[in-house]
């Protein structure tokens, strides 16, 4: 009997915990136990959950530290409001106005990948956070002067003027409007659409990370000089696992949007990049399953110590130190690889162990 691989009992146990909660929060909401402040935060939780999944792509398998991860969600975000206001006669069912409306997001956002990485994949270490920190500061500056419109004709657009330079027809609607943001969102985000939207990114993350495409991304975060002795395309890997990186944020940005009737670029700045960037480092560089929970506690964690209003902050940060020196410490890192050995130990053949043989 074939054993089935470590990598792959790691996963299926991910998987298992996604649903599982799933699951939990489902029969908790449906029978009241649950507080209304935590029913509203279940979709951008799994906003979050996605965006540390997606950077954790970048940061964590690539190797590649990036600080612009808010700009991609912001794309997804405007992009996917835009998507959503303009199709809401053409597309009158919202779960599936969302899920187009997800789908432009992660385009969008994907060209921005696109546009961002060919250039700024060619650099190393500090320059590469630079440079993405730049773009995420662009993109809001961007969507600041931006006015978007809907009317008979489709969508108008002006930039550094206001909403009546648009031209809109009697009947036509702003959408963007400029550092006002996007108001008047009908609400159309879900749970179930989070949950869907997690188990898509982890769908594409482990397959990618198993693939062909995956082992040459890691070999070039291990060691790019002998990768590129033996053909690997560096810029090439790199981008792949870039763009993908966007794509999902982008999906994440739409999602966590169509949640508020009102979203602003401030939302997307740079303490956003920042938080998504401790989200993964918190659960582990390249341990999805470590970024779900640690997304997770890290949304719930400030609302729940706003009873301590005068000491939350310190709280936030004491826990993060602690977090960070257990989650680092050699003794407690083999405990929990114990437990987890003798929890999903595979099963032996046991025919093999009687002295038997397997012909």
């Amino acid at each position: 009997m074939n054993r089935i691989s470590k990598t792959t009992r790691s996963n299926s146990l991910t998987y298992a915990g996604v649903i599982a909660a799933f699951i939990i929060l489902q029969i908790m909401t449906g029978t009241g136990s649950i507080s209304s402040s935590l029913k509203g935060q279940l979709v951008p939780i799994c906003a979050y959950v996605v965006m540390a999944i997606s950077l954790n792509l970048t940061v964590g398998i690539s190797g590649e530290l990036s600080l612009g991860h808010a700009g991609f969600m912001s794309v997804g975000a405007f992009s996917g409001v835009v998507a959503a206001m303009s199709l809401q006669q053409a597309i009158p069912l919202a779960p599936l106005r969302l899920a187009v409306s997800m789908v432009v997001a992660g385009i969008f956002a994907g060209f921005a990948g696109v546009l961002v990485g060919i250039p700024v994949l060619r650099l190393k270490g500090d320059y590469l956070a630079i440079v993405t920190l730049a773009f995420g500061e662009i993109i809001k500056s961007i969507v600041n002067n931006l006015y978007v419109g809907v009317d008979g004709g489709g969508l108008h657009f002006a930039m550094l003027k206001n909403a009546n330079s648009l031209g809109l027809e009697e009947g036509g609607k702003v959408i963007i409007n400029g550092p006002m943001g996007i108001s008047g969102i009908t609400k159309i985000s879900t749970f179930t659409a989070g949950f869907v939207l997690i188990l898509f990114t982890l769908f594409i993350v482990f397959n990618l990370v198993k693939s062909r495409t995956g082992r040459a991304i890691m070999a070039i975060r291990d060691n790019r000089i002998a990768a590129e002795s033996v053909g690997i395309g560096v810029t090439k890997y790199k981008l792949i696992a870039f763009v993908t990186s966007a794509v999902l944020a982008g999906m994440a940005g739409a999602l966590f949007a169509m949640n508020y009737s009102t979203i602003v670029a401030s939302k997307f700045d740079f303490n956003t990049s920042i938080l998504i960037l401790v989200f993964v480092v918190l659960g582990g560089l390249g341990n999805m399953w470590g970024s779900i929970i640690a997304a997770t506690v890290l949304t719930i964690l400030p609302e729940a110590l706003r009873s301590f209003s005068d000491y939350r902050m310190l709280v936030y940060s004491i826990v993060l130190i602690i977090v960070m020196l257990a989650t680092n410490n050699p003794l407690i890192k083999n405990f929990l690889g114990d437990i987890r050995n003798r929890l999903f130990k595979p099963k032996r053949n046991k025919k093999l162990e009687g002295g038997g043989t397997n012909e």
